[in-house]
Parts: C-alpha cells; sequence; structure tokens
C-alpha cells in the first residue's frame, strides 16, 4: 500500500513525463510544418513568418482566455457568488481547508443547478475561484464536500490550470499551423508546385499534410491525457489535505451515480469539473471511443487509486 506522498511524487513524475514529450512533439510538428509551408511557397525552408503568425494569433487568444477565464468560465456557467449566510457549510469548509493548505481563500460561487458536481478556475493561488452546484450542497455530507473542495484546492495549489492553459497554447499553435498548411495546400496560393521543389520538397510537403491532419488529434489526446494524470494528482493533494480519502471516495461514487445531466456545463467548461458532467453512452463502442477523448480518468480507477493510499 502507498502513501499519499509516494503516489502524489508517482503522478508529478508521470506528468513531467508526458509533458515533456508533448513539448517535443509540438517542437517535431512545428519544425515539419513550417519546412513544407517553406517549399510550397517557393523559398528555403523555414516558413518562420507563419510560426510567428500562428504563435501570435494562438498566443493573443490564450492570453485573454488566461487572464479572464474565471470571468468567461462563470458567466457561461450563470453562477452567482457564495452567500455567507445562505452557503454556510460552504464557506466554512473553504475557510478551514484553504488555511490548512497554505492558501488564500478562494473567491466562492454556486450554479443552481441539482446535479452534483465542482470545479476550479483562476490563473493562481490569488485569483482561485471554487464554485459547486447547489445539488452538490444539498446531496454531499461535510465529510464529502471537504474531500471535493480539497481536490478543487489542490488544483489551485498545483497551479493546474496554469498547466493546462500553457498546453493550450502549444495545442492551438499546432492546430492552427496545420489547418493554415491545408488550406494553402488544397486552395492554392504556392508559388511553386510540388515538380518545382524537387524530391525532398516533395517528400517534405507529402510529410507537412499528414502532419497537417493527424497532428492536432495527437496533440488533443495528449493534452487531454495531461488533464487526466492531473485529476489523479488532485484526488492524491485532497487526501493529504484532509487525511481521509474515504470523503472524496464517497464523494465521487455519488457524483458518478446521480443520473441528472449538468445543464449548466458544455464542451468548452467539461474539463473543468471534478467528473465529467456528461453521462455515458448506453453503446459499449460508442463508449469505448468516446474515452480517448475524455478529460477525466475512469471513477473506478480514480476510487482504487484512493483506496490503495494509506
Amino acid at each position: 500500500m502507498k502513501n499519499i506522498y509516494e503516489v502524489q511524487s508517482a503522478n508529478k513524475i508521470r506528468t513531467a513525463v508526458i509533458v515533456a514529450g508533448f513539448v517535443v512533439f509540438v517542437f517535431l510538428a512545428v519544425y515539419i510544418l513550417t519546412n513544407a509551408f517553406g517549399y510550397y511557397m517557393g523559398y528555403q525552408p523555414g516558413g518562420l513568418g507563419y510560426f510567428g503568425m500562428a504563435f501570435i494569433v494562438s498566443g493573443i487568444s490564450s492570453f485573454f482566455s488566461y487572464y479572464y477565464s474565471d470571468k468567461i468560465v462563470l458567466g457561461i456557467s450563470g453562477a452567482r457568488r457564495a452567500n455567507p449566510q445562505e452557503d454556510r457549510l460552504f464557506t466554512q469548509v473553504a475557510e478551514n481547508l484553504s488555511i490548512g493548505a497554505g492558501i488564500p481563500k478562494p473567491k466562492l460561487y454556486v450554479i443552481e443547478d441539482s446535479a452534483p458536481n465542482a470545479f476550479a478556475t483562476g490563473r493562481d493561488p490569488e485569483h482561485a475561484v471554487i464554485c459547486v452546484t447547489t445539488g452538490l450542497l444539498s446531496k454531499l455530507d461535510r465529510t464529502e464536500l471537504e474531500g471535493v473542495m480539497a481536490h478543487e484546492i489542490s488544483h489551485i495549489r498545483n497551479y493546474d490550470i496554469r498547466l493546462m492553459s500553457v498546453v493550450s497554447v502549444m495545442v492551438g499553435l499546432v492546430a492552427l499551423l496545420g489547418d493554415w498548411f491545408l488550406r494553402v495546400r488544397f486552395f492554392g496560393g504556392g508559388r511553386n508546385r510540388d515538380s518545382d521543389s524537387g524530391s525532398l520538397g516533395a517528400i517534405m510537403i507529402i510529410v507537412g499534410i499528414i502532419f497537417a491532419i493527424l497532428s492536432p488529434i495527437i496533440a488533443q489526446l495528449i493534452q487531454l491525457a495531461i488533464s487526466r494524470r492531473r485529476e489523479f494528482t488532485a484526488d492524491a493533494g485532497s487526501v493529504g489535505i484532509t487525511r481521509q480519502p474515504q470523503g472524496l471516495i464517497s464523494a465521487l461514487e455519488k457524483i458518478a451515480s446521480d443520473t441528472e445531466p449538468l445543464e449548466a456545463a458544455n464542451k468548452a467548461t467539461a474539463h473543468l469539473y471534478i467528473v465529467n458532467p456528461f453521462k455515458k453512452s448506453s453503446n459499449k463502442a460508442v463508449a469505448t471511443f468516446a474515452g480517448l477523448f475524455n478529460t477525466h480518468p475512469p471513477i473506478p480507477e480514480r476510487i482504487k487509486a484512493l483506496k490503495s493510499m494509506a
């Protein structure tokens, strides 16, 4: 049986390995796509002008998402500011756990929705937000609520949102480059045709097309793998704060078994929630394929990991 510190360390190492592999993949994809751009447009390999344009566009959009993500997500979700009197337990638990975790108390918000769920957002502990549904507050007891809140506080303390913002920039860069290359390749605009580029140029353009099609999909899959690994790390962090894995285990079981869909959630915000707010397909083949694109690891795997902690 592993203790919580061993689990947290193992999760951090796995995340670091995945992120390092992702960085290598992104640089490889950018190198191939920019070189393919250069060959196709009729100048020496490089295409750094396109790289720069992609980086600027992706960077600007990610910059606004990074600094205003909390306001955007709260607005989309229709959340209200928590009332210390009406939401007393929520407020008390957040205050106590924040002190125990050594971070400032996050801003607290509530979504009027009977489906139990919660998420954290904000770029750092000083600008963090924790949002829960009224269903979560009504259906969980204090111990279970502490487990969920500690999970979200762990996300905040580990700067998970900052990490995922950086990853999103890289995914956006690869997707933008791939999209531009395919548009230019299939709709014209290049000064030289394949026959004028030489055999190396023709090969590079073919490889570029393959990367333009596949690299955004691969990048998204790696992004989702990082997201799922951060959920395991936050689960371990929750136990580190509360010292009682059973609270989070019971909370995950309740949330996952609840059949009511979360109406406030959408594809843009689903990855933030502690449990995937969308209900699984009854079709096994569809569910298995969709699992590749899930932002959360399966609940049984998370519970198994929690039960293994001392």
